[in-house]
């Protein structure tokens, strides 16, 4: 639909696009983030329970399940790669309908993929027989009292080993909303970053060659995580597993909150290459011509995006090994939907955030997020992620140092 839509004609009297465009292109975007939601949480845990079924007496089965969860990124991360540095150039330089043409060629030949090895998937039923439905209705019969529940609903009323779902979800809440700083932060890549870069000189090498557009600096991250995790994976893991005696290395929680420090050390660095872009802008004469590029090249912006991806190595993947761990067996999609979840509230977040200050700063002169970003400050935006992200990790720390693993971790 997004290549359709790419496809209509414009009018050339009209600057705006057709209703007709419009609402094409809006469904095909409802209709992606309705998809993302789908596969985000069923797709990564059923690749989980391909390689850790809940049956397996493997001792070495929590490394094996945290292997995963590293090389899944991996995988992933070439695509964003690909996409955020060889989309983006081919959209700007070729057109939007040649670009999302290749986005659904991709998707048609990944599906291809997916479906040959139908047969050779694993899908096994929850250990108690009941579906995913039953145990809804169960969970109504306990808040409602209900004294007809069916024998199946009865038995996922009993009270497991692992503790009740419900109970098991809101010890992780904690975590969760400790985590949403790290989130906003996150989200500045695909935006404030990217308007960052957009005004530095953008060319690559001499000033005759490639223009880099500014979305493909994104690739960084990636490339930061097809870099860094099979290194922590075979190198850094099994030299903490010598030192710890622990089959990952180091626990969860520690992973996570060693990527909360580093978003951290990323939004400081972030906000010290803005405050030096502003000096150069304003040394350069062109506060009051932001439509020129500030004299810096985008490379200073390197740190920040390495830190980031750096950050997202040990805590998005963190995070979602350790929510599709600490639920009952029957709700590894749901705890992974929960720990996606962090992700897209964090987003939001930073938009409320955002729209706030803008709000208050422009009252009193120069928004913080003005249009011309000679006259914005940035840097101050950045310095106060960081010291949220001081106050997160704390916090954080706090819960963490108190949490109970639901299940034992293998020493």
């Amino acid at each position: 639909m997004l290549t359709a839509s790419s496809m209509m004609p414009t009018a050339i009297s009209s600057p705006s696009a057709s209703p007709a465009r419009l609402i094409l292109f809006y469904v095909a975007l409802y209709l992606l983030a309705l998809a993302q939601g789908f596969y985000g949480p069923c797709g990564e845990a059923f690749g989980a329970d391909q390689f850790t079924p809940s049956d397996d007496a493997n001792p070495s089965a929590p490394a094996f399940r945290s292997s995963y969860f590293n090389w899944f990124h991996f995988s992933i991360s070439w695509g964003y790669a690909i996409a955020s540095a060889g989309l983006s150039y081919v959209q700007d330089n070729a057109g939007w309908t040649l670009g999302f043409g290749a986005c659904w060629t991709a998707m048609l030949l990944c599906l291809a993929v997916f479906l040959l090895g139908t047969r050779t998937y694993r899908a096994k039923q929850p250990a108690d027989g009941g579906t995913f439905a039953v145990t809804v209705r169960a969970w109504a019969a306990r808040v409602f009292r209900r004294k007809d529940a069916t024998p199946t609903e009865r038995l996922v009323l009993t009270p497991q080993p692992e503790g009740g779902g419900l109970i098991v979800i809101a010890k992780l809440l904690p975590i969760w909303l400790t985590s949403l700083v790290f989130a906003a932060i996150f989200s500045q890549v695909s935006t404030l970053f990217t308007k960052q870069a957009s005004i530095l000189d953008r060319h690559l090498g001499t000033a005759t060659g490639i223009v880099v557009p500014p979305a493909a600096l994104q690739c960084l991250s990636n490339v930061t995580f097809i870099v860094m995790l099979p290194l922590y994976d075979r190198v850094i893991v099994p030299l903490a597993r010598r030192l710890t005696g622990h089959a990952s290395g180091i626990t969860m929680l520690q992973r996570i909150g060693a990527s909360m420090a580093t978003s951290c050390v990323a939004m400081a660095v972030a906000a010290l290459v803005e405050v030096r872009r502003l000096r150069v802008a304003r040394d350069a004469g062109l506060v009051d011509r932001p439509d020129e590029a500030v004299p810096m090249s985008l490379w200073w912006m390197i740190p920040q995006y390495v830190l980031i991806g750096l950050a997202g190595v040990l805590g998005q993947v963190g995070l979602e090994e350790f929510f599709y761990d600490q639920v009952p067996d029957t709700l590894r999609s749901v705890g992974l939907a929960l720990c996606l979840s962090i992700f897209g509230v964090g987003s939001y977040a930073s938009s409320i955030l955002v729209s706030v200050i803008d709000w208050a700063t422009r009252r009193r002169g120069d928004s913080w997020f003005s249009d011309n970003l000679n006259r914005a400050h940035l840097d101050y935006f950045y310095g106060l992620l960081a010291g949220l992200a001081a106050l997160e990790v704390a916090a954080f720390l706090h819960f963490a140092n108190r949490y109970v693993y639901t299940k034992k971790e293998e020493l």
